[in-house]
């Protein structure tokens, strides 16, 4: 069995009276993430952890922001096309460990559901699928409330 680690990262400005959609789902809040599709950072980070695991290059390039068919598009869809290329070249996930860098709004009440949803779209365990929150101490852009950050580890291997 070949085992690869993917690491993903992402970011997204802050606007205020936007959506704000964070692992699959809409969470309440005065502002929310600005970007071609819904600008879910959460799975972004995760697409590009699985693609770079795989060696299949990154969000980008399967899916441009030049693209209009993906002007604002569910990230979930992304997250299960991303599935679909893993499935097709026999890769599956171990799991997934991934963070999300956010001054505002506190999200750990959501994480259980963001979990799910995620798990459910990919077809794995929730237990494969970890989410951590933090803040940046009021430091940077995350911690001026400008923007979101997220990182995630995967570990998948070859069928």
């Amino acid at each position: 069995m070949k085992i690869r680690v993917g690491q993903g990262y992402d970011v997204h400005q802050l606007q205020e009276g936007a959506d704000f959609w964070l692992g699959g789902i809409k969470i309440p809040h005065t502002h929310g993430a600005v970007g071609h599709s819904d600008a879910d950072v959460l799975i972004h980070t995760i697409c590009d952890a699985l693609l770079g695991a795989a060696n299949m290059r990154d969000i980008g390039y399967h899916f441009s922001d030049k693209d209009p068919q993906y002007k604002g598009i569910d990230s979930k869809i992304l997250l299960k096309d991303v599935i679909k290329l893993l499935k097709d070249a026999n890769y599956e996930i171990g799991n997934i460990d991934a963070v999300v860098c956010l001054q505002a709004p506190k999200i750990g009440q959501y994480i259980p559901e963001m979990q799910q949803c995620l798990a459910n779209v990919m077809n794995i365990s929730v237990d494969d699928v970890s989410v951590k929150a933090t803040t940046t101490e009021r430091l940077g852009f995350v911690g001026r409330k400008e923007g979101v950050a997220a990182m995630a580890t995967v570990l998948i291997s070859k069928k």
